[in-house]
């Protein structure tokens, strides 16, 4: 990569990040690349004429390492649980939703590289983007520090009171705040669309979530499914349910 050395002007940026994670790379190319979505990279190959990787190919990476770690933490800690049970829980540990909700404790968001464009329609709090470069994340810290360290890192956000109930729960923040509502009975809630941006092939739809006519919190999503996750959520941490 002719332009390998360009990390080195976000030095301070990347360093803290790894503060963040407990981890220090001994590549911090590597981890450049993880954080540089594309288009960033896109981006700085515009103004400059060099290539940049963005970690679309770490995401790859990091997917398959992210699927055998819980893997193998599942198969070992939950021995009793047949391969239908174990299949459930992987698939909500590694769903975009769950991993978008992993990405908050490392403030994740708040690191990608994007390009201005990116970052002005909301892409460090887009889901497929931060759930993306969490896994691209993964896959830097496996070529940078092998699978031992990789799997440190991944288990480290696994619930340790992990169920088949939990792991239901996972990133499902709609059946959570049901859950919080029907308390009490006379409470009603409700999510309603209030707007849609973008060409068809992107566009992102915009939910209130509204407790008793009230609105208790809004998302934003590519689907009204994701939108309304993230409505959910910002009405559990306005409640005191989430952090």
């Amino acid at each position: 990569m002719k332009n390998s050395e360009e990390y080195l002007k976000h030095i301070d940026r990347l360093k803290e990040f790894e503060e963040v994670i407990g981890y220090v790379f001994g590549d911090k190319s590597l981890l450049f690349q993880a954080l540089s979505h594309s288009s960033f990279a896109n981006d700085l190959k515009t103004r400059t004429g060099e290539k940049h990787f963005s970690n679309e190919r770490l995401e790859f990476l990091g997917d398959s390492v992210l699927s055998i770690v819980v893997s193998e933490h599942l198969f070992r800690y939950f021995s009793h649980l047949p391969e239908g049970d174990l299949s459930r829980i992987r698939a909500a540990l590694v769903c975009e939703q769950t991993l978008f909700e992993f990405s908050h404790r490392i403030r994740l968001g708040e690191f990608l590289f994007l390009s201005r464009g990116e970052e002005m329609n909301g892409g460090r709090s887009r889901p497929s983007t931060v759930s993306d470069a969490f896994e691209a994340v993964i896959g830097a810290l496996y070529l940078d520090g092998g699978l031992e360290n990789a799997r440190k890192y991944v288990t480290g956000f696994i619930p340790k009171n992990l169920n088949k109930d939990t792991a239901k729960k996972l990133g499902d923040h709609k059946t959570l705040l049901q859950e919080v509502i029907q308390q009490n009975p006379e409470e009603r809630v409700e999510y309603v669309t209030v707007g849609e941006s973008g060409p068809e092939h992107n566009k992102m739809y915009r939910v209130n979530v509204l407790l008793n006519g009230a609105v208790i919190g809004s998302g934003e999503g590519h689907t009204k499914k994701q939108a309304e996750q993230q409505a959910a959520r910002e009405a559990l941490i306005l409640m005191g349910e989430l952090k």
